[in-house]
Parts: structure tokens; C-alpha cells; sequence
């Protein structure tokens, strides 16, 4: 249980068809042992959709984790200062987010806790969601994977056929590539091709 007793952020940004398995994924790591310390995006915490209402998305984190969610750029700024994060995983990572981050940007309390828990040179995992991987955020992921210190959750193609720029991470391997990135590795798996 290489995730026993460390405290995990879990940034969350706007991709709310993804946001039931990220509660998964997130129980997942309380179960390893971590204390997760969740973080939302502006929209996140402030957007209710069809996908479901931000009060209980909230009250579901709360319940989940036993922390209240960081939802300020305020509150996230003393997780880097105060050295409060072993690991920080943005999941969902929109391409809007991903595009920032590559850019430098923080303008959301995501982005704030990214760039405050960089500066202690500890690791920062990313589980892309975006409609654009593929065409206008490609460069952006590139710029992000040859960044030190920063790892991905796996990702592929969603629906080649319908949406041939959109991928998403393969979030059930989110665990796998917080304990590789603990460690300084990026998990690496083989996809079958059907």
C-alpha cells in the first residue's frame, strides 16, 4: 500500500460526464490508505448540469474523504508553502485546464494547487478528459509529458468513430500511476487493438 498515510490532492475540473467515476477513483485511494484532500475548479464546484448538482457533488467529496473541498484560489495557495501534499492528480483534466497549466496560468483554485505543489518538487499526475486531444490541446500534452515531474493516467481514444479528437484516461488505473509516480515512474501498459 505504497499510498498508506500519504496525503493525496485530488484536483477536480470540468468534465461532469466523468465525475461518477472519479468518485470511484477517489474511494479507491482512500482505501489504499491516503488522505485525499479535494480541490475544485471554479466551474466544478459552482455548475450545476444534467450530469448532477454541484451541492452533492460536494457533499459526496466531503463524505468520501472526511475533508472539506478546497474551492478558492485563497485556500489551494498554502498547499505548496505549507509542503501539505505528497502527490496532487488533477482527474478530470480538461483540455481548458491542460492548455492553462502548459501556459503557466492560475486562475483556479486547480491551477493554483498545481503550481504551489510543483514548487516542492513533488510529483503531479494528470488524468486527461478533453473533447481535443488530438487537434488544438496535442501540443499542450506534449509540453506537459516532457515536463519533470509530471505524470499521466493512461489514455486513449473514446469513440474514434464519433469524436476522433477526444480522449480520456483509462481512470481505473489512476491508483497504479499514483504509486508509479511516488516513485518517479510513469506506468506504462500495452492496449489491445480490436
Amino acid at each position: 500500500m505504497k499510498l498508506d498515510g500519504k496525503n493525496v490532492g485530488f484536483a477536480i475540473t470540468g468534465s461532469f460526464c466523468t465525475f461518477d467515476k472519479i468518485l470511484k477513483e477517489i474511494e479507491n485511494v482512500k482505501k489504499e490508505g491516503a488522505n485525499v484532500v479535494p480541490i475544485l475548479s471554479f466551474h466544478a464546484s459552482s455548475m450545476d448540469t444534467r450530469f448532477g448538482k454541484t451541492a452533492d457533488f460536494k457533499e459526496k467529496l466531503k463524505d468520501i474523504t472526511g475533508n472539506e473541498p478546497i474551492v478558492t484560489i485563497e485556500e489551494a495557495e498554502p498547499l505548496g508553502p505549507g509542503n501539505l501534499l505528497d502527490i496532487l492528480i488533477v482527474a478530470p483534466c480538461t483540455g481548458n485546464t491542460l492548455a492553462k497549466l502548459a501556459a503557466g496560468i492560475t486562475d483556479t483554485p486547480v491551477l493554483m494547487a498545481a503550481k504551489s505543489h510543483m514548487r516542492n518538487n513533488k510529483p503531479l499526475v494528470i488524468s486527461v478528459s478533453t473533447n481535443d486531444a488530438l487537434g488544438l490541446n496535442f501540443s499542450n500534452i506534449g509540453v506537459l509529458m516532457n515536463a519533470k515531474g509530471i505524470y499521466f493516467v493512461p489514455f486513449a481514444q473514446d469513440n474514434p468513430a464519433q469524436k476522433p479528437k477526444s480522449m480520456i484516461a483509462k481512470t481505473e488505473l489512476i491508483v497504479s500511476t499514483l504509486e508509479n509516480a511516488m516513485e518517479g515512474k510513469q506506468i506504462q501498459i500495452n492496449f489491445v487493438l480490436l
